[in-house]
């Protein structure tokens, strides 16, 4: 009797405290096949977009691209006023826009070596030469973009309405100027934004719109209505009604006419479509990351086409004029580039239109 009441206690506490080591070692091996089974939810997690292929590439080819544009754009440009220059030789409208599209391009040539040195390393030059920077582009992307869309206007008035174009003709000159003017002025308010909003950032970037993606996308569109689609429909009208009058007049010049016409829009075309296709696309948030940054290299690679217009414009627009061509020539003879028997002067012919065989027309 004595021994149960000595060791019926001993029993409950032994019973307890298996009890409880069971249920402590069963709660322990349910919490380790609990861990052991869990899955995290990797949505929660941002994944970031490696852009090391797009750094290495634009390391490169921008600075490359850039460097070939800017040494092909200094020296046609540079040629195309001097000449103009040299002979004093505006006499029409088209010629007054032809020297204010070389001035443009040729300042944008001069910006071409800073935008290489802002890819490849960091931005050195202060906050002053980086506003400068985008300033450069964008007033001489607006007046070359607007300059072309005059000239074609000129030239459909020159050609197609030539009697009432004959009348002004005293004035050309005057009134060229005047549109030359409203054009680097509207040239240099559409960039406005630009040059605001341009700034050196936290790395030591020189960057446009950083922390203002809404207005970024609205100038990427604005920059698309304005600089391609409004010149890209003045010039395939007025374009359209020259080969119209061109195909009706009887001339042997004609052929060679319309093969100048058709470059000139081919080359409008090829080097401004695709860059402002690729623009559209930006305006988009593309969540993909390969999405992402294919479109990062269309840009890049786009963007450098379309610059090459800089280095393209003096041919298409200056070099083809006969009596442009004439005066090169006798400038290169001038500065002693060429000799006497390379300089032909052909004198005054005249176009399919009426005009004298110069800028403004389309003889080759």
């Amino acid at each position: 009797m004595v021994s149960f009441t000595v060791l019926g206690p001993v029993l409950l506490m032994w019973s307890f405290h298996f009890q409880t080591s069971w249920s402590n070692l069963t709660t322990d091996s349910t919490t380790e096949t609990t861990e052991d089974d869990y899955t995290p939810d990797y949505d929660k997690y941002e994944i970031v977009c490696g852009k090391s292929s797009n750094r290495n590439f634009r390391s490169w080819f921008l600075p490359t691209i850039y460097s070939i544009i800017c040494f092909l754009a200094l020296l046609g440009n540079f040629l195309v006023i001097l000449t103009y220059v040299h002979f004093k030789r505006i006499k029409t409208m088209t010629d007054t826009f032809l020297l204010n599209l070389a001035v443009a391009d040729l300042l944008f040539a001069i910006s071409l070596p800073f935008w290489a040195a802002s890819v490849m390393t960091k931005w050195p030059l202060g906050l002053f030469l980086c506003k400068s920077m985008y300033a450069i582009y964008k007033i001489t992307f607006f007046s070359g973009m607007f300059l072309l869309t005059c000239i074609s206007v000129d030239r459909y008035f020159s050609i197609t309405k030539a009697v009432s174009a004959h009348r002004c003709r005293s004035n050309a000159v005057y009134y060229g100027r005047i549109s030359s003017l409203v054009t680097w002025v509207f040239a240099v308010l559409f960039s406005l934004p630009e040059i605001i909003y341009s700034n050196v950032n936290s790395n030591n970037t020189c960057v446009a719109y950083s922390g203002h993606e809404d207005l970024r996308i609205q100038m990427l569109v604005s920059q698309m209505v304005l600089g391609f689609v409004l010149p890209g429909i003045v010039m395939v009208f007025c374009y359209s009604c020259i080969i119209k009058t061109l195909v009706q007049a009887r001339n042997f010049e004609r052929n060679k006419a319309l093969k100048v016409i058709f470059a000139v829009v081919a080359v409008f075309v090829a080097s401004q479509l695709p860059y402002n296709v690729v623009m559209g696309l930006s305006t988009h948030n593309n969540t993909a990351c390969d999405v992402d940054n294919n479109l990062l290299y269309a840009m890049d690679i786009s963007q450098g086409i379309a610059f090459l217009r800089c280095c393209v414009n003096p041919f298409l627009y200056a070099f083809i004029g006969v009596k442009f061509r004439n005066d090169l020539l006798k400038l290169m003879k001038f500065l002693g580039f060429s000799s006497p028997s390379h300089v032909i002067y052909s004198g005054t012919r005249k176009s399919s239109a009426g005009l004298d065989t110069d800028t403004t027309s389309f003889s080759p």
